[in-house]
């Protein structure tokens, strides 16, 4: 069984300032945690850590080695062709929020 998060994956963040925008995962810190980075100069999102909750992983995938840089990420992204993918913005899947009760 394939991983879903692992290194290179693209995805898109859920929660948080930055939801709806794509971010790349650089390392598994554990289980829950992951870094990522969007490239800032590129998508807005900063090198973090995330949790996976907060993360909806795409089908695309790109080739970086484990830690790499904002540089290597970027030279990679522009190789597999995905600038323009990687600048669009969606929105993100919302979450079942309690209804309040009067």
């Amino acid at each position: 069984m394939p991983r879903v998060f692992d290194v290179g994956r693209i995805c898109v963040k859920i929660a948080g300032r930055e939801a709806g925008r794509k971010c790349v995962i650089v390392d598994i810190i554990d289980q829950n945690f992951v870094l990522i980075t969007g490239p800032k100069q590129l998508t807005g999102v900063k090198r973090r850590r995330a949790n996976i909750r907060h993360l909806e992983p795409t089908e695309h995938k790109i080739d970086i080695p484990k830690g790499a840089s904002d540089e290597e990420v970027l030279k990679a992204i522009e190789a597999a062709g995905l600038v323009d993918y990687m600048k669009e913005i969606v929105k993100p899947r919302l979450f079942l929020v309690p209804t309040q009760r009067v």
